[in-house]
């Protein structure tokens, strides 16, 4: 996204909240583009960017620590809108003269936050009342405002719940608007960004596609792009957007690695050769990574492996385009976060092959159109690039593909017999009319063997568990009550027509504390 793309943006410094994404997130629905940068940016640097207003999110540092993550004190005095949340808001009352300290009760989840100024800008459109339930997630608390501020609202442990400059346009909440939890929150969020600093919300998926396709212009200017077709909603979309650019100067590389989900090798090809008319290389690598993945028991490794190996073979067959020097790819906003901390001081959670630990020797540049956009927003762009609804609408598949859900070695076996159960449960949730309800559902191999029964005979054999998971950006994830009867299905089916497994489990743990996937 260029800078001058629109003068409609709001900055996000992020301290290292969990809740960061969600308050991106919350921008993005109201069609206000934002970007979240490292509270290290220079005031000099946040007035090149020329924000329409700018957030500091919370994060789990305490401001009374040594080294705790600060901003440039100019960024405080330029004239813009700033909006502290939790963090945020006690990092201003610290560096605005107030008084900060370490509160006796830590206060966490639900609390009832109380009104006291409702016709506040920030408060506009707050009918039925001038109470609300928020979340909570603080340890010290502001003790003094500094001169100038106002109290717009308390809650039992927080005097100081949301407060407001009289002259200044710096505001400051205790509570989180982003999460789900926090009543009217949302409402919130747009008065500060639509009502306070004064953005229209013209920043729409099809401005993005106008946008976009013009800056893969500028990078690949007369030359020939290379993309590593998955067959996922993000390297799909990815490839539509960069031929919508550059036409057939752009050849898709499929690689049939044996780790794709059942028959996804053949829909990939009907798809983007039959029905989009996208030059397509299919490469058959299935002997290539299993030799690579023999014996790999580590996550991490077999994440590695898998993503190196995929360089590879886009360079030798890029080798065999004329004049091929980009490279195309699906990241999005969440591989980037959770691959490598690059906004803020947040921890790396596992190394995604999209952008984590690429071979110093790749001699291919990088072209990511999607890497500021969250899942939905992909798949907004793929709709208006006429993406087959089959691709657009399937569930998130990690690039690694089958080989960090089959838990241990990766072998053929394993394999087949795992994308036959995978197959077996998107076939019955299909068919209850749940698929579209669920964003992510697949089967996990758990090489753990237990006692069964079949027939007369006793049974020593293998798990399979099954993830079925709601959520909004995969940020947090909540797992899904599905009906007992489909489970029930899915259960005999997989133990009945899958060779070696006697027996089927169901995950039912959220994100956090579990990751989504389950290596």
């Amino acid at each position: 996204m260029s800078r001058d793309a629109h003068s409609d943006r709001i900055l996000i410094l992020d301290f290292g909240s969990q809740y960061t994404q969600l308050i991106a997130r919350r921008i993005r629905e109201q069609h206000v583009y934002c970007e979240i940068h490292p509270p290290t940016l220079t005031a000099a640097e946040v007035r090149a960017w020329q924000p329409a207003g700018v957030i500091l999110s919370g994060g789990p540092s305490s401001v009374l620590a040594h080294g705790a993550p600060s901003v440039d004190r100019e960024v405080l005095e330029a004239d813009v809108p700033i909006l502290g949340i939790c963090y945020g808001l006690q990092l201003l009352a610290r560096d605005l003269g107030g008084l900060v300290e370490s509160a006796e009760d830590r206060e966490y989840g639900r609390a009832l936050l109380k009104v006291k100024e409702p016709d506040h800008p920030l408060f506009r459109g707050f009918d039925g009342g001038a109470e609300r339930t928020v979340w909570m997630s603080h340890g010290d608390r502001v003790l003094r405002l500094p001169e100038g501020f106002q109290v717009l609202a308390t809650s039992e442990s927080s005097p100081f719940a949301a407060v407001a400059h009289g002259s200044r346009p710096i505001f400051g909440l205790q509570f989180h608007p982003e999460v789900v939890h926090t009543e009217d929150g949302g409402r919130l969020l747009e008065n500060f960004v639509k009502g306070i600093c004064g953005c229209t919300g013209s920043w729409t998926m099809d401005a993005f596609v106008d946008e976009a396709t013009a800056a893969v212009r500028a990078q690949v200017g007369s030359g020939r792009a290379v993309c590593g077709l998955s067959g996922g909603v993000d390297s799909s979309v990815a490839a539509a957007l960069v031929h919508e650019a550059i036409g057939e100067r752009q050849t898709c590389i499929f690689v049939d690695h044996g780790l794709l989900r059942e028959g996804e090798r053949e829909e990939v090809e009907r798809a983007f050769r039959d029905q989009l008319g996208v030059p397509l290389i299919t490469v058959d690598a299935r002997d290539r990574f299993l030799a690579a993945l023999a014996g790999v028991l580590d996550p991490e490794k077999k994440r590695r492996i898998i993503g190196h190996l995929f360089i590879e073979v886009f360079e030798e067959q890029s080798r065999r385009i004329e004049g091929a020097d980009f490279l195309v790819q699906g990241t999005l906003y969440p591989d980037v976060i959770e691959s490598v901390s690059v906004r803020g001081p947040s921890a790396t959670i596992k190394t995604h092959h999209n952008v984590g630990g690429l071979p110093e020797r790749m001699r291919l540049k990088l072209v990511e159109p999607l890497r500021e956009l969250f899942k939905d927003e992909v798949r907004e762009v793929g709709r208006r690039l006429s993406v087959p609804e089959k691709i657009v609408g399937r569930h998130p598949f990690p690039g690694p593909g089958l080989a960090i859900r089959v838990l241990g070695e990766v072998t053929a076996e394993r394999l087949a017999a795992l994308r036959r159960a995978d197959a077996i449960l998107i076939e019955e949730i299909r068919r209850a009319g749940l698929y579209d309800d669920i964003w992510q559902a697949f089967a996990v191999y758990l090489p753990i063997q237990s006692v069964g029964v079949m027939g007369d005979e006793r049974t020593y054999e293998d798990c399979i568990a099954l993830r079925c998971v709601s959520s909004v950006d995969a940020m947090t994830a909540d797992w899904s009550r599905l009906p007992h009867d489909v489970l029930a299905l899915v259960s005999s089916r997989i133990t009945n027509e899958v060779s070696g497994v006697n027996r089927v489990v169901y995950d039912i743990s959220s994100k956090p504390p579990a990751t989504i996937e389950w290596e």
